[in-house]
């Protein structure tokens, strides 16, 4: 049974068209060795960078230092590119001239996103295993050493880097192209609070009251307690997962809003002009 024959609204004919999102952004990623360039370049920039920083610190027996840092640049990583990815994935749209075609077409805006986070998480996790990869090579740090909280660690960080990215997103759709600045831009404004390089400790107590609601903050600290030796933080990891659904959720309805409202003012068709 082909696509054209399955019932539209079937979990096949979804899966399909989910898919076919999916195809796209990998054909165009394919031909492209700019964008492939784009996707490893600055992350390694950044983890050389900061391995140089960890080195001298350790020569300065400072401990831990390697381990720390290098952990941190890892999953900031995932941080930033699951953000970042989903909205120049949905800007590549606009400056192609797409848009209007995705919204006419039997995509829904649900298979639309699920389609570029799909794609999001597939180039997150190939920059992340080059990364994990130099920075054995270079420094001999491994992954492991972070242990079983790895995964939890990264699936908080991933689905906050999808918000966010929704948020950005939602400005382009409720403001026009001059607030793209801000799908791009917005994984840095909550950098500062997320404790990367840093223990929340440090911040001064109204943001560390902020940061208590910030998911990725929990992530960093956990990292540093089980990497020091200490035990997952389960509880730490529990609440951020809470907070992660209720930001999800909020981000898909600011989404939902900011197209409704794009739609009723005609802008879809003037992306791009």
């Amino acid at each position: 049974m082909t696509a054209l024959t399955l019932p539209p609204l079937s979990w096949a004919a979804r899966r399909t068209r989910i898919l076919g999102v999916v195809r796209r952004d990998y054909a165009a990623l394919r031909r492209s060795p700019i964008r492939m360039f784009e996707i490893l370049f600055w992350p390694m920039v950044e983890l050389v960078l900061w391995g140089f920083v960890s080195a001298f610190l350790q020569s300065q027996r400072v401990p831990f230092a390697v381990s720390f840092l290098l952990g941190a640049v890892l999953l900031w990583q995932v941080l930033q590119k699951a953000s970042n990815e989903i909205s120049l994935a949905f800007l590549e749209d606009i400056w192609s001239r797409n848009l209007l075609n995705v919204q006419v077409s039997p995509l829904s805006s649900v298979e639309y996103l699920t389609g570029l986070m799909l794609f999001a998480l597939g180039k997150v996790a190939f920059a992340v295993t080059a990364l994990a990869a130099l920075a054995f090579v270079l420094y001999g740090f491994g992954v492991s050493t972070i242990g079983v909280g790895l995964v939890p660690f990264m699936g908080v960080l991933l689905v906050l880097g999808w918000s966010l990215g929704l948020v950005g997103i939602a400005a382009v759709l409720r403001f026009g192209e001059k607030a793209q600045v801000i799908a791009w831009s917005l994984v840095f404004v909550v950098q500062p609070l997320a404790g990367i390089f840093y223990p929340i400790a440090v911040l001064p107590q109204p943001l560390r009251e902020l940061a208590w609601f910030l998911p990725a903050s929990h992530v960093f600290e956990g990292m540093r307690a089980v990497m020091a030796g200490g035990a997952l933080p389960w509880d730490r990891l529990a609440w951020a997962s809470v907070i992660n659904v209720g930001y999800l959720a909020g981000a898909l309805g600011l989404f939902a809003w900011a197209l409704g409202h794009a739609r009723r003012r005609g802008r879809l068709s003037r992306f791009g002009e």
